[in-house]
Order: structure tokens, then C-alpha cells, then sequence
């Protein structure tokens, strides 16, 4: 379900948008591109260091929105690629997901992990 073009575009720098809802209106957070791992089941693993109101939104509301490009990846119509995923997500502070994070980012307190319903090319 994830498609090279977003494999691609995960080995760029870049800046990811992470928009949850919770009982007090939508939140936003950011990540790095490089910094997002697709499991082998095709979720997203995203490392958390702090992401307290993300973790509380997703708790009221498991669905987010999570934006993400890069200028050097070849897009539908020119330099520049990006997506546009909807998902469900969750977060995780155990397991192998979690161990798989922490390896690589020593500041991680949980893996953000995202099941994709959705992964649409927007530009």
C-alpha cells in the first residue's frame, strides 16, 4: 500500500505535518521525513520524543492527517512530490516497534504508528 514514490520521498529532507483532533480542536505536529520507518505490514512508525497533546488527541480520536514531500523527488507534474495520507493511528511504548525506533533515536519515549486507510499523491 506504500508506494515507492513515498519510499522515495522518505530518504529526502523534508518536513512532515502530523494533524490530530481532540476534545479541544485540531493540533498539529512535525517530524522529518528521514525520520519515518514503514513496517513491514506497511504502517508508519513515526519516533515520538514529545507529542503529549498528538498522544492525547489520538486517545479521544485515532484518525489523523499526515502531509509530507520533497522538492527533489519527480512529482505528477514536474520536480516536487507529495502526499497526502489519512490513517488511523496509535501510539506505542513497548514491543518491536517501539525497540526498532529507539535503536536509531535514544531520545524516543514511544512510536507514533500509523495504519494508512488512505495514501493519495497530491503533487
Amino acid at each position: 500500500m506504500i508506494p515507492e514514490k513515498l519510499l522515495e520521498i522518505l530518504k529526502q529532507d523534508g518536513i512532515v505535518a502530523i494533524a490530530t483532533l481532540g476534545q479541544d480542536g485540531p493540533h498539529m505536529v512535525n517530524t522529518w521525513n528521514s525520520y519515518i520507518r514503514v513496517s513491514a505490514d506497511g504502517r508508519l512508525l513515526i519516533p515520538a520524543g514529545y507529542m503529549h497533546r498528538t498522544e492525547t488527541n489520538i486517545t479521544f480520536n485515532p484518525e489523523v492527517l499526515i502531509t509530507l514531500g520533497s522538492s527533489k523527488v519527480q512529482g505528477l507534474h514536474g520536480p516536487g512530490a507529495g502526499f497526502l495520507i489519512k490513517g488511523k493511528a496509535e501510539f506505542i511504548t513497548s514491543g518491536p516497534d517501539f525497540d526498532l525506533l529507539k535503536s536509531k533515536f535514544d531520545w524516543l519515549r514511544a512510536t507514533l504508528a500509523v495504519t494508512p486507510d488512505s495514501v493519495i499523491q497530491t503533487w
